[in-house]
Order: C-alpha cells, then structure tokens, then sequence
C-alpha cells in the first residue's frame, strides 16, 4: 500500500432496526467522554452541539440493556459524564470488529489501492449511460 494517510480503510456501521445505528461517530463520541469526562466538552471535542451530543449518548444508552454514559447533573462540581463498564466493552468490541473488517478484506484493499488512480487526473467516460 501507499503512505498510511491514503490507505484505503473500511467504514464499520452496524443497523439496529427499525431506526438504531452504531457507528465509528458514536464510538468516538465515547472515547472522548471517556477522556474529557464531560458530554459538552466532548462534542466540543467533534464540533458538534452539546444538544447533539446529548441526543447521541441518550441514543446509545437506549440502544442497550445496559448504559454506555452515566451523567451527573451540575452542581458544586459541575456535573460531569463518565463511561459505564458496558460502555468501554462497546468501544473495546467494536474497536475490534473494525479490525477484523480490516483484516478480512485487506488483499481486496490492496488491490482496490493499487488500481486507483492517485494523480487524480480526469479519464474518459466509458461509453454508455453514466452512473
């Protein structure tokens, strides 16, 4: 593969009908929750609104049996958000199902990679309709 910045890379999402998903923002989300101990400074954190970033942890904490987030309203500390143990296995798992998404496709990876073109120079529409 070229430089590790342009590697080809898959996108994991899991649907959760009817309306559910689990994806790599939620899963970021919590990671910086997890180090920021704050709901707000971690959609800071993603450039997203603390509203946003309530409506996804109150989201993933519907999703499950257990919550991923348990928060504390403010008060002389100032409230604060931290990780339940089932929410650091839900990044730890899903962490780990990327990486096998990864590894199982990596020789197709390869192979898209090195048929690309990284000039980004226009080719010729092939003939017929376009797509």
């Amino acid at each position: 593969m070229r430089d590790t910045e342009a590697d080809l890379r898959p996108i994991l999402r899991i649907d959760f009908p009817p309306d559910d998903r689990l994806g790599r923002g939620k899963i970021m989300l919590l990671e910086h929750i997890r180090e920021t101990g704050s709901i707000s400074a971690a959609g800071r954190a993603m450039d997203m609104s603390y509203r946003r970033a309530w409506l996804l942890v109150d989201a993933l904490n519907r999703m499950f049996k257990e919550p991923a987030v348990d928060s504390q309203r403010g008060g002389k500390q100032g409230g604060g958000a931290v990780l339940t143990a089932f929410g650091e296995m839900l990044i730890e798992r899903f962490r780990a199902m990327e990486a096998k998404a990864q590894a199982a496709i990596a020789d197709d990876l390869d192979w898209l990679d090195a048929m690309r073109d990284c000039n980004g120079a226009p080719q010729d529409e092939p003939a017929g309709k376009p797509f």
